[in-house]
């Protein structure tokens, strides 16, 4: 049986290779209600798959269809009392534009180290690190 009281969500790492460099970049979603740069994500609806919610996130949040990838780790913490679940896939941006939304009012495309720097939370930063290492074990990026 589900615990109900966990809020569950989901997102992705979005990455993109480089047009500049042999590297690749991050997109990051700055949200006005938290007033916080993040990597896209969100609630779950409802008996939705975390994959995807995440894939769904992506696209509401940065207007970009995406590829997902191999799951990296789940972070948890604490939102008003209740805990909070947020599950993450490495995901690969196939197409698609950026237009401000009701939720999410910049996007940018930044190298890891930028968006290590840019991102609000520490837990966002720390997993542009396993991103990192995962895209490599896996022969995607140098």
């Amino acid at each position: 049986m589900r615990d109900d009281s966990v809020i569950r969500a989901a997102g992705c790492l979005l990455w993109r290779r480089s047009p500049s460099d042999d590297g690749i970049e991050l997109a990051l979603v700055y949200r006005p209600k938290w007033a916080d740069w993040s990597h896209p994500k969100g609630k779950l609806k409802r008996r939705e798959a975390a994959q995807d919610g995440a894939v769904r996130e992506v696209l509401e949040e940065t207007g970009m269809t995406c590829e997902p990838g191999p799951e990296l780790p789940t972070v948890r913490y604490q939102v008003e009392g209740r805990p909070k679940e947020v599950r993450y896939w490495a995901a690969e941006a196939t197409h698609g534009a950026f237009t401000p939304n009701r939720e999410v009012s910049r996007l940018l495309w930044l190298s890891p180290a930028a968006a290590r720097d840019r991102l609000t939370q520490d837990r966002d930063k720390a997993l542009v690190d396993v991103l990192l290492s995962t895209l490599h074990a896996a022969g995607e990026v140098p």
